[in-house]
């Protein structure tokens, strides 16, 4: 990964936002954009002015990045995300995890479209990720080591934080929001998987599936960050749906569970603040 690309993407917002100490940062994924509804909105930038982020190429992504506020907490916002299969390397999707790191953030909130393979899964349902299965054929991490993504073989056993799990699950409660643990298979993309193929993750013990997450998450616990992840099941996977699969059917779903998602968002922050400013 090339190091310079990334410094001088932090260099960017530290030009923009000089002052700017955001404790945490929240990246959202396909259809995700209009959560940011629920925070006020210091400013906002383009992620065309940020080096090595440059603009999203799918529907859905708004390609902002933004300085926020929720419950008195600061927030870096990425309204939307790059993927590794836009052909680009890995540095657009490294920046958002190196810059929230190197400003500050002691935390990751990562969220996703995704398709389900589990059975009791439906259209909307929330699934707070307890574990990953990585099957993009790549890594963020190939190459030259660079400390700041910690130890050259770093620990994966528990990549997703238990007490932000936990969070996430009790904001659900009180916000009526009905939420399932489980594990997300990440691919590369972007053609939707054959019916073989998630006939194949089921057995490996996947519950559901998509394009990302799983390499940001894995970089932001290797660089010592909290990570915790949402993933909205918009449709059944290949081979368990009548239905052909398409990125419309995506927008449509998200677009539906966008309020109950605000909720949930909205009770989850609040409570990680009242969490996080108690002592210890």
């Amino acid at each position: 990964m090339n190091r310079l690309i990334l410094e001088q993407a932090l260099s960017a917002l530290r030009t923009r936002w000089p002052e700017a100490k955001p404790c945490a940062a929240m990246i959202l994924g396909s259809g995700w954009g209009a959560a940011v509804e629920i925070f006020r909105i210091l400013d906002e930038m383009p992620y065309s002015c940020i080096p090595g982020l440059g603009t999203p190429e799918v529907s859905g992504h708004a390609g902002r990045l933004v300085l926020a506020e929720v419950e008195g907490l600061p927030v870096l916002i990425f309204q939307g995300r790059r993927h590794f299969y836009e052909g680009l390397g890995w540095e657009p999707v490294a920046v958002p995890v190196f810059i929230s790191k190197s400003i500050g953030a002691s935390m990751l909130l990562l969220t996703n479209a995704a398709g389900g393979i589990r059975a009791d899964f439906r259209a909307g349902d929330l699934m707070i990720l307890e574990d990953h299965i990585q099957q993009t054929g790549s890594s963020p991490l190939i190459g030259s080591h660079d400390p700041f993504w910690g130890p050259r073989f770093p620990d994966q056993t528990r990549i997703y934080d238990r007490e932000l799990c936990t969070r996430l699950e009790q904001a659900g409660k009180e916000a009526g929001v009905r939420l399932s643990r489980g594990v997300y298979v990440a691919v590369s993309g972007p053609c939707y998987e054959t019916p073989a193929e998630i006939r194949a993750f089921e057995q490996m013990g996947a519950d559901a599936i998509g394009m990302s997450t799983a390499p940001e998450a894995a970089l932001a616990h290797a660089a010592g960050l909290r990570v915790c992840a949402l993933s909205c099941i918009t449709n059944r996977a290949a081979g368990f749906s009548p239905a052909q699969l398409t990125h419309e059917e995506v927008t449509a779903t998200m677009r539906a569970a966008m309020p109950r998602m605000q909720r949930l968002l909205a009770a989850f922050w609040k409570r990680h603040h009242e969490e996080e400013r108690t002592p210890r």
